[in-house]
């Protein structure tokens, strides 16, 4: 069940990022997560540790893709 779970919860957030890229909303996901609060505790903890691994992601990349830029080098992928 775990599993299905964090497929359930990481699909929605990947929907919450699409939405928020597109609408310029950045905090659409502290409201889905509200909603999901009062239904599911279990899917809103898995749906915010999604958020937060893909958004710690989203920056950590930003960071890299910088630095890479300002060292005048070329980053292998994979």
């Amino acid at each position: 069940m775990a599993s299905y779970i964090t497929e359930l919860a990481d699909r929605l957030a990947r929907d919450t990022l699409a939405a928020m890229d597109a609408s310029g909303e950045d905090r659409l996901h502290v409201e889905v997560a509200e909603v999901l609060a009062a239904a599911s505790t279990t899917l809103e903890e898995e749906y915010l540790t999604c958020m937060r691994v893909r958004l710690a992601e989203r920056r950590g990349r930003s960071f890299l893709e910088r630095r890479i830029a300002e060292l005048g080098i070329g980053a292998k992928s994979g």
